[in-house]
Parts: structure tokens; C-alpha cells; sequence
């Protein structure tokens, strides 16, 4: 199914998967210490060239009014994996039930890289450099 639709008063409501796949980007991106939603390297490289695909990295799976979210992220180094990702399926299930009325079954959070600032990342090449020496 690729849509929740519901039947109203006035006519049909139809909800895309795409739609879900957005708010759950832009909740978990909310979220401090989540660096990016992404669904790969290859992928991440190419969304820097063009505009941004909030749907990338996520899937949505709709079976009557039940949802399951499977969605990859990079965190910032420093933060703890297991915080960021309890607190991302925490917000993640809120603002979908509540923006779309859905039941959300299951969020799955897979950690697919951790970035490190560039000032440290610099600092670490400089002192290993000198400990090469």
C-alpha cells in the first residue's frame, strides 16, 4: 500500500508514504546529535549537489492504520548512539500518530556512520602526524 486513505464526510483523504517519510526526517533531524538522515555514502554524496531529499534513507511501510518506520541516520561523534536513537524513535512515532492520525508499530533506527567535527578531525591528523615524527 502506498497510502493511508480515509473516507470523510466531504470526500477522501489520502496520505502518501512520502509524506510519512518526511515528517519522520524532519522530527529525527530535530533531534541534537543526529547529523543527517541518510541511505548511504553514494546517496549522501549526491544529495549534496542537488536539493535536499528528506525521503532518502527511509521506509515507510502502511498496512490499514498501522505504520513501521525503518530509517538510517549519522550521528555527531561525542553524543551516546543509544540516547540519540531511543530519542529518535520517541519523536519519530509522536509527530507521525500525530500529524496523520496513524498508529506507528515500530520505529527501526540503523546508525550508518558517526561524523567528527572537522576542527577535531584536524586536530587528530595534526597530532598523529606528530607522534609519527
Amino acid at each position: 500500500m502506498t497510502a493511508k486513505q480515509e473516507t470523510l464526510n466531504n470526500g477522501q483523504v489520502k496520505i502518501s508514504v512520502e509524506v510519512i517519510s518526511i515528517i519522520a526526517s524532519i522530527a529525527a533531524s530535530e533531534i541534537e546529535g543526529v547529523n543527517a538522515v541518510a541511505s548511504g555514502f553514494v546517496d549522501g554524496l549526491s544529495s549534496l549537489f542537488s536539493k535536499k531529499n528528506y525521503t532518502k534513507g527511509i521506509k515507510v511501510e502502511l498496512k490499514e492504520n498501522d505504520a513501521t518506520i525503518d530509517m538510517s541516520i549519522t550521528v555527531d561523534y561525542g553524543f551516546k548512539i543509544q540516547d540519540i536513537a531511543t530519542k529518535v524513535q520517541s519523536k519519530v512515532k509522536r509527530e507521525v500518530e500525530n500529524m496523520t492520525g496513524l498508529n506507528v508499530t515500530s520505529v527501526s533506527v540503523n546508525i550508518q556512520n558517526v561524523v567528527i567535527p572537522k576542527e577535531e578531525a584536524v586536530a587528530a591528523i595534526e597530532d598523529k602526524e606528530e607522534k609519527d615524527k
